[in-house]
């Protein structure tokens, strides 16, 4: 009996090790993923730019197709690869950031480009949806993959433990959680008109009808306008990684000239709207510098990488 005793002793002792273990995983994953939460933002308002013109039977298992590929992205490459980099090659990570960076300012740039373009004419040749939805949900993916990155270092690097077991949990946890959360939202955002419609058509309520054609009439305009926020977030995003980049590098006067700008811009306004206006400041320098950047990069890729990309990998 004092056997069993002592065996019961130890298991409650290893249960009460794990909660404790289990509890310093979801608080470092709290405060890693707050910490995250701008480049989170940025990743939702990204997203839905990829599901334009696409029947809203197909919205979903598109989304889905895209959260799936985000949480493939963090857990298989990005979480054992930022684990490795950060215990033999820190030096490395800001330069590989630096270059996704580079890519995030490049396609914010292109579409831009595009949009404005003489030859543009408002309409898109889809072709083969089946083809058209396959490279919206791939490049969907690569560019979740850079935000990921960008998440998955902040969080890494927000992480008080040198345990690699505590920081592995830590950012399973924040992959998982992240991912539901932006690719929830994205979800919620694309079928709002369809709730809309179904309120507009089958509410008792007057005001309820009247909420769901509001919703109807307004996601349209809301969608183009969020394209357009997901298209500033990858030059802003893009722009910040590499000028953070070029500071942990040891160039750090751009950030010093950004940050200092945007102290003069917050002084003229009132003290209530000064942190709102740095941001804002801060954001649209980076966005201004990401975009010329970008329309630099457009040549090169476009000439040099895209026509080495599709010898190295055909199809």
């Amino acid at each position: 009996m004092s056997g069993l005793l002592a065996l019961l002793d130890d298991v409650a002792a290893i249960a009460k090790v794990a909660a404790a273990s289990v509890d310093d995983v979801i608080g470092q994953a709290t405060k890693a993923g707050a910490q995250a939460a701008g480049a989170v933002i940025d990743d939702a308002a990204v997203t839905p730019k990829y599901l334009h013109g696409f029947s809203a039977d197909r919205e979903l298992p598109i989304v889905g197709r895209i959260a799936f590929g985000s949480i493939k992205n963090k857990l298989v490459f990005l979480l054992p690869a930022g684990l490795l980099l950060s215990a033999f090659a820190p030096w490395l990570i800001p330069l590989l950031l630096m270059l996704g960076g580079g890519y995030l300012c490049f396609e914010g740039a292109e579409k831009i480009v595009h949009a404005f373009s003489s030859h543009h004419d408002g309409y898109e040749d889809v072709g083969d949806p089946a083809h058209l939805e396959e490279e919206k949900v791939q490049g969907a993916i690569k560019t979740d993959f850079i935000l990921s990155a960008e998440i998955m270092t902040i969080a890494l690097a927000a992480i008080d433990s040198p345990s690699i077991w505590m920081q592995a949990g830590t950012l399973v946890v924040v992959a998982f959680g992240i991912t539901a959360l932006v690719y929830g939202a994205v979800a919620l955002i694309v079928k709002a008109d369809d709730v809309g419609l179904a309120m507009a058509h089958k509410g008792r309520l007057g005001a309820t009808r009247a909420v769901g054609r509001g919703l109807v009439h307004s996601m349209p305009g809301f969608l183009i306008v969020l394209t357009w926020v997901g298209t500033a977030a990858m030059l802003w995003v893009g722009g910040s990684i590499i000028v953070h980049g070029l500071e942990e590098l040891g160039f750090s006067w751009l950030g010093h000239h950004i940050h200092d700008w945007a102290e003069i811009a917050a002084h003229q306004v009132p003290a209530s709207f000064q942190a709102t206006t740095k941001w804002f400041s801060t954001a649209g320098m980076y966005g201004v510098f990401g975009l010329a950047l970008g329309i630099v990069l457009i040549p090169v890729g476009t000439k040099i990488i895209a026509p080495i990309w599709r010898k190295v990998m055909p199809g």
